[in-house]
């Protein structure tokens, strides 16, 4: 067993305030108010000035993504005792978006665009040192590239992507994933290759069925493998005493037994998340000998499902914390020295989550740190643990001032039937927290976690303009438990639109809201609420805002060029959405296409015509239908966009259209 076995088990209940909101109260409310209005739409949406900074496995290097003159990101290498950054990938027209060191002297990275529309090429992979030599083209960005296993005379294809390292301070290698059996770019099984990436040379793993999920142990070894068979989910493990692969277990996707593999160390220790009994997803030790999970959990989250990381150094070979998030993300250390660490830096920095980042291969003296908090978007700065000083790296929105932004809280209120929803709560900074204008923000997906803790630019944004947010977790909801995820099945525009509908309430008897001014806005799922929302409580929200949203249920499971596949649609949506023959008249009922001649409020929509999630056949057809009885919809059609606003002129256009469409619906109504 890993040298994590030794500690306590640990159930955490809960976060304090971490006495986040102290700083703000050197700004008069007044002023406070008055300045966030005149932020430009475009400091909100501007992409991030830096996004990454990791140190080499060694701990003697420092990679990061930051932006050059230009605006685009380039991934730039600085020994640590020198600080003298210097550009190692950098393209004229593209971002660098991702990278991943390799070893102590070479990195992988994949390309994109940032502020460019729907693209039609892959992220690639490219792999070169650290000083900037030996670059290589692994994997093309290009569709239609062909596949060359064991030579280096062709780039491996698109649908390649980068998986794992082999975690061994020598190797030039690194696992990669290939799609297979694809569907309108959604595969549902990968192959496994090793890849050299000085060479550029591949050897095929030897898969164990139809793999959807590999995991690779610490020693570079695939060891775990996840593979399905219709709704059929099996976790297979290649035991290193005959390199054979055996079956762990089985289960239906909708079983409450199943688990899912999240590490294993090179003691042997599978680590793997499971309800296993419970009503919340909790971390377990899973003997590998016994093929079963141990009784007591490592670590378990009350009122949370577990979800997070282990921090495994390689050189101590042990589990240093634990990474997971509640309400707030947080770090879990098992390390002493890591410990108080942690509270030296928080002390230091009480009004942000500092996440530390520690190299794997080695015990450094530097650490990455970091910052943010609700107000303020994220930072990173070095900190020197001899001397106790911090080097800042950069932010990653350097216009935004955390001292006109507006505080986010974790709240829960009881939904129609009893039902504890979960959900964050914003107030415009400078208000008076009372009777304000609410905007429901209700997130897609929707069995997703869909709010977290932290800096979000459409939610600051609103708030800038004085409007309170609301961002309910309504069942259906992933991330609160089994009952909560359970209780959304089948349930679009029934159950889980009445707890959007009991949180505007909630929000009113609490003093928050005027209940004349609440509107209701989200896009995919969140467009679809929003529209239903309009339908089934036309007296409680004064209008409307759907951006990518499903205006009909069937019209998911009819356009078949879409990228929802085929599996998807014959296993899971029956029983999360509905099916189309047993539930045809609960799907006619809860269309909004099908009752558009009932919504009366103003409406405001917009789609984009390369969506391949919610094609825009949703919006066009939905938009044809309401408007022959309701005059006050505004359309508008975004050339080049996809699934969500990538570009900064649309992201400005639309978010400046829905500032001006609020405040033309402000007005309480008589």
């Amino acid at each position: 067993m890993s040298k994590l076995a030794t500690f306590a088990i640990v159930s955490i209940a809960g976060m304090g305030g971490l006495g986040m909101h102290s700083s703000h109260a050197q700004t008069s409310a007044v002023a406070q108010a008055a300045d966030a209005a005149q932020i430009p739409v475009a400091n909100f949406f501007r992409p991030a000035r830096i996004t990454s900074a990791q140190l080499s496995p060694n701990g003697k290097s420092l990679a990061m993504l930051n932006a050059d003159a230009d605006g685009k990101l380039v991934l730039t290498v600085t020994e640590v005792d020198k600080l003298q950054p210097r550009v190692i990938a950098k393209m004229p027209d593209m971002d660098v978006v991702q990278f991943h060191w390799v070893n102590n002297n070479r990195l992988v990275y994949g390309l994109g665009d940032r502020d460019g529309g729907v693209s039609y090429f892959g992220t690639g992979l490219y792999a070169v040192g650290k000083d900037g030599g030996k670059p290589l083209m692994l994997v093309s960005r290009e569709t239609h590239a062909p596949t060359q296993l064991n030579k280096a005379v062709t780039a491996l294809p698109w649908d390649t992507f980068y998986l794992d390292s082999i975690h061994a301070q020598e190797s030039d290698d690194i696992y990669v994933i290939q799609g297979t059996d694809k569907f309108n770019n959604q595969f549902t099984q990968y192959d496994l290759l090793r890849l050299n990436t000085v060479t550029g040379n591949t050897t095929l793993v030897p898969r164990p069925g139809k793999v959807v999920r590999w995991l690779i142990d610490k020693t570079g070894e695939p060891r775990v493998a996840e593979t399905r068979e219709g709704d059929l989910i099996t976790i297979q493990y290649k035991d290193p005493k005959n390199n054979q692969w055996r079956k762990l277990m089985d289960y239906r996707w909708t079983a409450e037994d199943g688990m899912t593999p999240v590490f294993l160390s090179p003691e042997g220790d599978l680590y793997v998340v499971a309800y296993n009994g419970g009503n919340t997803k909790a971390l377990y030790q899973y003997d590998l000998g016994k093929n079963e999970l141990l009784k007591e959990s490592v670590i378990t989250l009350k009122g949370y499902d577990f979800n997070g990381s282990l921090i495994y150094n390689t050189q101590q070979q042990k589990v240093l914390g634990i990474s997971y998030e509640m309400s707030r993300p947080a770090t879990l250390w098992f390390d002493e020295d890591l410990q108080k660490l942690q509270k030296k830096i928080d002390t230091a920095l009480p009004d942000t989550i500092n996440q530390l980042h520690v190299p794997e291969q080695a015990i450094g003296n530097v650490v990455v740190v970091n910052s943010f908090s609700d107000v303020q978007p994220a930072f990173w700065q070095l900190y020197n643990r001899e001397t106790g000083k911090f080097v800042r790296l950069g932010s990653s929105r350097p216009d935004i001032d955390s001292r006109l932004m507006s505080f986010k809280d974790a709240v829960r209120y009881k939904a129609r039937d009893g039902l504890d929803i979960p959900g964050y709560l914003t107030l415009p900074a400078g208000s008076s927290g009372k009777n304000l204008p609410l905007v429901m923000l209700v997130h897609g997906g929707p069995n997703v976690r869909g709010t977290h803790w932290g800096w979000n630019p459409e939610v600051q944004f609103l708030a800038s303009r004085g409007y309170a947010v609301l961002e309910p977790e309504f069942r259906g909801s992933t991330g609160y438990g089994r009952k909560h995820f359970e209780a959304g099945w089948r349930q679009w525009g029934l159950a889980m639109q009445d707890d959007i509908a009991d949180g505007a309430k909630w929000a009113v008897a609490q003093g928050y809201a005027d209940p004349k001014r609440i509107c209701i806005a989200g896009a995919s799922y969140g467009g679809y609420a929003t529209l239903m929302g309009l339908l089934n409580d036309p007296g409680l929200y004064r209008c409307g805002i759907d951006w990518v949203g499903v205006t009909d249920i069937n019209l998911l499971y009819d356009i078949h060029w879409s990228d929802i596949s085929d599996d998807a649609k014959k296993y899971s949506a029956p029983i999360l959405i509905g099916d189309q023959v047993k539930d045809a008249a609960q799907l006619k009922a809860t269309s909004p296409i099908e009752n558009a001649a009932r919504i009366k409020q103003p409406l405001l929509m917009a789609y984009g015509n390369m969506d391949r999630r919610v094609p825009i056949k949703h919006g066009t057809r939905f938009y044809s239908a309401v408007k022959e009885t309701n005059p006050h919809v505004e359309w508008v059609e975004y050339s080049g966009e996809g699934h969500g606003w990538r570009m900064l002129k649309t992201n400005v256009d639309f978010w400046t259209r829905v500032e001006k469409f609020l405040q033309q619906n402000d007005n309480p109504v008589q």
